[in-house]
């Protein structure tokens, strides 16, 4: 059974690593019948046949059953044509609304298509905004609605190491996202839907309002709010980053841990309980009733959490083990753990994708490794702290291999918060949804006031998470290895040699250009620009991208997770060309999680970003350095006194790179003004091999005598997918392909990866080569 949920995962895992959807043919389900061949006993080879046979068609099956129902997906799409267009539709508000800072965000169950001839997906993700109508619209969950809509297919950045929104948005049938057309014909059909999908929506709604009603401001409200019905996006930013760095993250929202534990304590009371009663002990035996209990309480804490991905998978591996016990199959935990493993992924294909599938399949594979099949009895407290020196060793391989970071002081947050969340905060907070025991709500919030106390405490100490680049594969093994060494039982020979095996996860570091070459990327950041410049001892970031809502901006989405994985712990220079948000929109995040040496702006000296700047020096024509055999060239603006100054497009620093006879120019978003000036004291400079397009093509810039005389082979354009500004301009974008430019645009080919050497030009498109069969493809 193992063996065989293991071949078929790797085929699951297989179909989702490939750049387009095979055709599985209608007989595919044949595979299974290699089950029902017979076992030789008497013939060795014969049975070791039957069984590779077996495993081949186990992986066979895993990657044929994942590509059907792929495509069974896929096919519910939003036509190119409609991407955009005003559509008229009816619907229930399928999910509780988020609140973003502009309305509200929720997800639509389609019902019917009133504009004609319109085709639009079962299940879209909608957001309205405030600013966009004299009265906003007050909308909730299981109310049905007419609405006008403008979709778009699902579209994300696609950056080294970056989060995928196409997979996320599949994963959950999310088919088209859009927003509400303010001025359409939006109305409310009714109040409720009787379905119990929706009602079961409903409640959480109330019940976060009754949240908000009985703590109103309480700093951490949000997080009991989380605990209950699982709204993750009540949790801020500042705290969500105190859970990463003392590894409680899992503890803050409905996980696996908290469902376990929730089933696991009605499973005790039941059982303790039901052997009270002869007769009914007689009738049921106790241990079956309190598995169909704890089971019951585990699918009611799973759907007051939104039934949301994750709970999901617990609630099949308990079902699982429930199933088991009902059964009266007296199984291994390898055997139990490797039927909830297929379960889990016959229902959720792209299960495997998801860090918190790992992380879960694999802390319970740890309990078990360390707990199972073990002589004699020990102590709760010794059980507890085995398996808690089980979770610090034995995650650092998926931590590290996730999201290149792992906290040293999780060992002692988990020691308190687990009982601390799980046993004071979580009842409390479940208690205190009904109504007459509201006040238990400011006792849950004073015991998390506690904890938070204490995470803050851990999170001061020097050196209290470990951050670094992303592992190359084959050490990931080796350290998975060295992990499972470590923890073997008592007898096993020479446990500390294990830690040889981790150490090559930590010292083996991604390579870095050789001297006289650079390695450039153009982040794929949206409507905004970010490029990073890495030679062989030194790091430069050129602007820092968008900020895109609330907490939330480009330098702690995109920049920060991509120039760690890189192996970028550190900049040396960081240049904000100018004071535009989708410039520096990211700048203040990547201040704050990256030590940077110098900062050169066109900014004001009284600027916020630059309170904090241990060295700031204006970006101004002249300037010039070179670093491991590549120069670097400031163009632009000139050096004006300070009364001079303008916050305008014009006064962006232009940046050349430059190696031998290959050269990359950076010019911010200058328009014509500066084009000129550029064109009259910098004629011999500004021809280059790679240009990124000034102001993301827009028709204010790049005039016909700029293109000629900068004579790129190749320009990038870093636009937003279908961005309102219709960046790049076809004026603009035609120019440059009849200067003969190769064209890339960051919407279409996310982000571009640029190896700059002394007698050549490498460009890669990321988008491109890391290809996924749900993958948007932009038409040109």
């Amino acid at each position: 059974m193992v063996s065989f949920a293991l071949f078929f995962a790797f085929g699951v895992w297989l179909l989702q690593q490939q750049a387009a959807l095979p055709a599985v043919p209608a007989y595919w389900p044949l595979v299974l019948l290699t089950l029902l061949i017979p076992v030789v006993n008497k013939n060795a080879a014969l049975r070791f046949a039957r069984h590779a046979l077996i495993l081949i068609c186990a992986l066979l099956f895993g990657f044929a059953y994942a590509a059907w129902v792929a495509q069974a997906r896929l096919s519910d799409s939003l036509p190119d044509e409609w991407q955009g267009q005003n559509i008229t539709l009816t619907g229930i508000v399928a999910e509780m609304p988020r609140i973003h800072e502009r309305g509200l965000r929720f997800t639509f169950d389609v019902e019917n298509v009133q504009t004609e001839a319109a085709h639009v997906p079962r299940r879209i993700q909608l957001a309205t905004y405030d600013g966009d109508a004299d009265q906003p619209l007050d909308i909730h969950a299981g109310e049905s609605w007419r609405f006008t809509v403008r979709l778009k297919q699902p579209h994300a950045t696609s950056n080294p190491h970056g989060f995928d929104f196409e997979a996320w948005a599949l994963e959950r049938n999310l088919r088209a996202t859009g927003y509400v057309y303010a001025k359409g014909d939006n109305l409310k059909l009714a109040e409720t839907s009787r379905s119990p999908v929706y009602l079961i929506e409903r409640l959480r709604e109330s019940v976060r309002t009754h949240f908000k009603q009985t703590l109103g401001d309480a700093p951490h409200a949000g997080i009991l709010v989380a605990l209950a019905i699982g709204d993750q996006a009540s949790i801020t930013q500042s705290e969500w980053q105190l859970f990463t760095h003392t590894g409680v993250n899992h503890l803050m929202s409905i996980s696996g841990l908290h469902i376990t534990m929730l089933a696991s304590l009605f499973f005790a009371i039941t059982y303790w309980l039901w052997r009270r009663s002869v007769r009914l002990t007689l009738y049921f035996p106790a241990r079956k009733a309190a598995a169909l209990v704890g089971l019951f309480a585990a699918l009611c804490y799973t759907l007051i959490s939104g039934f949301e991905i994750p709970a999901q998978r617990t609630l099949l591996m308990l079902s699982t083990f429930a199933l088991m016990m009902l059964l009266s199959r007296n199984v291994a935990p390898s055997q139990m753990l490797a039927a909830a493993l297929v379960v889990v992924l016959l229902a959720d294909p792209w299960a495997v994708m998801s860090p918190g599938f790992w992380l879960s399949f694999g802390a319970v594979a740890l309990i078990f490794y360390v707990t199972a099949n073990r002589y004699g009895r020990t102590h709760w407290l010794m059980e507890y702290g085995k398996v808690q020196w089980a979770m610090t060793i034995g995650l650092i391989p998926p931590l590290l291999a996730l999201f290149q970071q792992m906290s040293l002081v999780s060992p002692i947050a988990n020691a308190f918060a687990i009982p601390l969340v799980s046993f004071v905060v979580v009842p409390l907070t479940l208690l205190g949804t009904l109504p007459p025991f509201e006040w238990m709500l400011y006792l849950a919030h004073q015991a998390m006031a506690l904890s938070i106390w204490l995470l803050q405490a851990l999170d001061d100490l020097p050196l209290s998470v470990w951050t670094q680049h992303a592992p190359p594969t084959w050490t990931i093994s080796c350290g998975v290895l060295g992990a499972l060494w470590i923890l073997a039982p008592r007898g096993f020979p020479l446990h500390s040699l294990g830690i040889l095996f981790l150490l090559p996860m930590f010292l083996i570091a991604p390579t870095t250009p050789a001297e006289n070459a650079a390695r450039i990327i153009v982040f794929d950041v949206g409507q905004g620009l970010a490029v990073a410049v890495q030679t062989h001892s030194h790091a430069l970031l050129y602007d820092a991208g968008p900020d895109f809502a609330g907490e939330s901006d480009s330098g702690n989405r995109i920049l920060v997770p991509s120039l760690r994985s890189i192996g970028i712990a550190k900049l040396d220079g960081l240049i904000l060309s100018h004071d535009d948000i989708d410039h520096v929109g990211g700048a203040n995040s990547v201040m704050q999680a990256l030590p940077i040496d110098w900062v050169s702006s066109s900014l004001e000296a009284d600027h916020p970003l630059l309170r904090t700047v241990k060295q700031h020096n204006a970006c101004t024509d002249g300037q010039s350095w070179t670093w491991d055999g590549v120069r670097f060239d400031v163009l632009h603006p000139s050096d004006l006194d300070d009364s001079e100054k303008k916050h305008d497009n014009d006064q962006s620093c232009v940046l050349r790179i430059s190696v031998g006879t290959q050269s990359i120019l950076l010019v911010g978003d200058i328009e014509k003004a500066s084009e000129s000036r550029l064109l009259a004291l910098h004629m011999h400079d500004l021809p280059s091999t790679l240009l990124v397009a000034p102001h993301h093509g827009s028709k204010s810039s790049s005039s016909d005598a700029f293109v000629k005389a900068v004579s790129p082979k190749q320009v990038v354009f870093t636009a937003g997918y279908r961005n309102r500004f219709l960046h790049p301009h076809p004026t603009v974008w035609q120019r440059y392909g009849d200067a003969g430019a190769a064209r890339l645009r960051s919407d279409m080919d996310g982000a571009v990866i640029i190896d700059l050497g002394a007698e050549n030009l490498k460009v890669e498109s990321y988008r491109k080569t890391h290809r996924r069969y749900w993958t948007h493809e932009v038409a040109n």
